[in-house]
């Protein structure tokens, strides 16, 4: 079994890190975008254009199903990738955990980058899926490029300020970036209220990561050998993974011994 994820950059490594733990023996194929990084900004226009730029070089290693692990290029670009690659190649888009997190109750924060805070897209989910609990959306500026670099200072001070634009009573945060899930715990530490009880966080990484292994009618098998190789694109390029995943522990789990192909 081969899956490949796309994302402009190492935003994509928790659900690589989700899939690896899950099926072990799967081989990846992960495709980035430096040329093209960020897409944040770019119109949606021009995100499409490069997503699919990304997604056809992943196909071109003919992987069985492809993981989109970047949020803003669900929502711009998922309607344009599956016209082009499905059915052959099963597509599976990153949502926000809107759903299962509302489920707790409790008044709930969406940390996201400040393009997605307040969108249509997002004030949709809200709407269909925060069964009338309480939602506070937390602009997070400069918190994934932060992330994409590893800067420590500057995480430290963007998770700070989205902190401090959480109101005290929130007990569970909704990671509606997949670059937040890289410093989850950072985030947890910065929101929890001495005397209250432990944060909640939902990410979307391990849902995406499971809803592949369906599409694909595979089962999550753990203790599986470490044998699934590991290919990494770069604008369409062979490459290898920017030093910066190295840093955390979803880049370091996918350095465990296990064969690397290189990309031709």
């Amino acid at each position: 079994m081969k899956i490949a994820l796309m994302d402009s950059g190492i935003g994509l490594l928790a659900a690589t890190a989700a899939v690896r733990r899950l099926r072990p023996d799967a081989d990846l194929v992960l495709s980035l975008d430096p040329d093209g990084m960020p897409w944040g900004p770019r119109t949606p226009e021009d995100l499409t254009g490069r997503a699919l730029a990304v997604a056809e070089a992943a196909a071109a290693h003919r992987p069985d199903a492809l993981i989109v692990g970047c949020n803003t290029a669900t929502v711009h670009a998922l309607t344009a990738l599956r016209a082009r690659l499905e059915p052959a190649l099963p597509v599976i888009g990153t949502v926000p955990a809107i759903k299962p997190a509302a489920a707790g109750g409790g008044p709930l924060a969406i940390w996201a980058t400040p393009a997605t805070t307040g969108s249509p897209y997002q004030r949709d989910l809200i709407e269909n899926f925060a069964d009338g609990v309480t939602v506070t959306e937390v602009p997070c500026w400069g918190l994934a490029e932060a992330v994409e670099r590893a800067d420590e200072t500057a995480i430290d001070a963007a998770v700070a300020a989205a902190a401090s634009l959480t109101p005290d009573d929130v007990t569970t945060v909704v990671l509606g970036c997949t670059h937040y899930e890289l410093v989850a715990e950072r985030i947890r530490a910065a929101v929890h209220r001495p005397g209250r009880a432990p944060l909640a966080l939902h990410g979307s990484a391990g849902a995406v990561a499971a809803q592949a292994l369906r599409r694909l009618g595979e089962r999550a098998a753990p203790g599986a050998p470490v044998s699934g190789t590991l290919t990494v694109l770069l604008s369409g390029r062979g490459g290898v993974l920017p030093e910066a995943a190295l840093t955390y522990a979803e880049g370091r789990l996918l350095q465990q011994p296990a064969p690397v192909r290189t990309a031709q």
